[in-house]
């Protein structure tokens, strides 16, 4: 009986390393196209940085866009008066 066991072991290191070579191939694959994306330079933080051009006076949180930042304004500071670059915006 402890034969059996030890042959059915053997079989499943068999199985579970018959992918080894696939493995590999895709490790080297996935890294050949992350080498290929960074010589390209997109940089989705730089980009989101850059799109964010408004700031808050109060908190310097920045937002994309004035629509948004008007609401931004009139929903955490309802007090304060609206900056001079927000009166005109429509919400």
């Amino acid at each position: 009986m402890a034969e059996d066991v030890g042959e059915g072991g053997e079989e499943a290191k068999a199985g579970r390393y018959g992918s080894w070579p696939q493995k590999v191939q895709s490790q080297q694959k996935n890294a050949k196209k992350q080498a290929g994306q960074k010589k390209q330079g997109h940089d989705q933080k730089a980009a989101a940085k850059g799109a964010l051009v408004y700031t808050c006076t109060v908190c310097r949180t920045q937002m994309p866009d004035p629509k948004t930042f008007k609401q931004h304004f009139e929903n955490k500071y309802p007090k304060t008066p609206l900056p001079p670059e927000l009166a005109d915006v429509q919400a």
